[in-house]
């Protein structure tokens, strides 16, 4: 650890389709940080205080097999993901939120304004940053203009046929907003495109199509202002999706990437300018192809990665020498708004 301990509030689950991935992720942020020194809190932002029982069920179970139940609507003691700040009066009482959902409200920027509208510290990127990453749309149209590389794309319902004929087969179908590979689909035939259109609507998402890059897969992330070492993602599907990362053993991931220098080099310099761009902060992860003639092209940038401790940011930051308590004793520190102390001239962890 290195600084005094803090008072930490973990935010995860929700009500996403994320959810079950959040849970996972929390329940191990919140179980680095006990052993990291601080004292935490672990709530369900859609429900509200875990209890030590559930956390421990979902520290040894496989994600999304420990059900956590949503309060039925209307119940008194449902806390919908916009209105937990004002209704968990110990968010209040803390030194820093270590946000840990996906998706939803706690990725989309939501979260974060009413945490600084309530003057809540948190670990993360802020509302801007959060709501550029999640609409995949926009990232593409920044990245775009800032001489990123990025697959070409179209936004909005199309034709299979119309969609095939301008970006080529196969073809990528997902929702617009979103992250975890949910309703991610490889569609190479106009009807199963249109097919998968239907299915990325599903949640109320408008639908992006993406041109397929053929190639390897690798991710960065980034730190503090610095990236992290490469790490290539093979995955035993043809697309990095859901099951992919989330089932132990269907993707290897080589960490740090057997590739050469100037490749590693070029990846982190553009890892470090997309987070730039798209007004990150503190930590983030940003995804690459790279095509068969060499040429990197950027898929997006996760605002709020999963930090499992088997998840790729944490195993960059293993390969970089900080093993998973101290990576997340990091990001919490990051978000600490220091209170001057009179008299001692260095400013405190704490809020007063």
């Amino acid at each position: 650890m290195t600084g005094p301990p803090l008072r930490v509030a973990v935010l995860m689950g929700g009500s996403s389709e994320e959810r079950s991935v959040s849970l996972a992720s929390g329940a191990q942020v919140s179980a680095a940080l006990r052993q990291a020194g601080h004292d935490v809190i672990s709530i369900d932002s859609a429900v509200g205080i875990l209890p030590p029982e559930v956390e421990e069920r979902l520290l040894t179970s496989p994600i999304g097999s420990v059900e956590v139940p949503l309060p039925l609507p209307g119940s008194r003691t449902t806390l919908p993901d916009a209105g937990v700040i004002s209704k968990e009066e110990a968010l209040q009482e803390v030194d820093v939120v270590f946000l840990a959902l996906h998706g939803g409200g706690g990725e989309d920027g939501t979260i974060q304004t009413l945490l600084e509208v309530a003057g809540v510290p948190y670990a993360g990127s802020g509302p801007v940053g959060c709501a550029l990453a999640m609409d995949k749309d926009l990232t593409k149209r920044l990245l775009r203009d800032a001489g990123i590389a990025t697959p070409p794309w179209i936004l909005g319902r199309t034709s299979g046929e119309e969609v095939l004929r301008r970006l080529g087969a196969p073809v990528i179908v997902k929702p617009a907003q979103g992250g975890s590979s949910v309703r991610l689909t490889l569609a190479s035939e106009a009807a199963a495109v249109d097919q998968a259109a239907a299915a990325a609507l599903g949640g109320g998402d408008e639908v992006m199509y993406e041109a397929y890059v053929k190639g390897r897969e690798f991710t960065v992330g980034i730190l503090d202002g610095r990236p992290l070492p490469v790490v290539e993602i093979v995955p035993s599907h043809e697309l990095f999706d859901f099951e992919c990362k989330y089932v132990e053993g269907m993707a290897q991931e080589i960490v740090p990437a057997e590739i050469d220098d100037g490749l590693r080099r070029r990846m982190q310099r553009l890892a470090l300018e997309v987070h730039q761009t798209l007004r990150l902060r503190h930590f983030s992860r940003v995804d690459f192809m790279v095509d068969e003639a060499g040429g990197i092209q950027c898929l997006e940038a996760n605002a709020l990665p999963g930090l499992t401790a088997n998840s790729l940011l944490p195993k960059a930051a293993r390969a970089a020498g900080m093993e998973f308590p101290e990576l997340c004793d990091r990001i919490c520190r990051l978000g600490v708004v220091p209170v001057p102390v009179p008299g001692d001239g260095t400013g405190s962890v704490r809020r007063g």
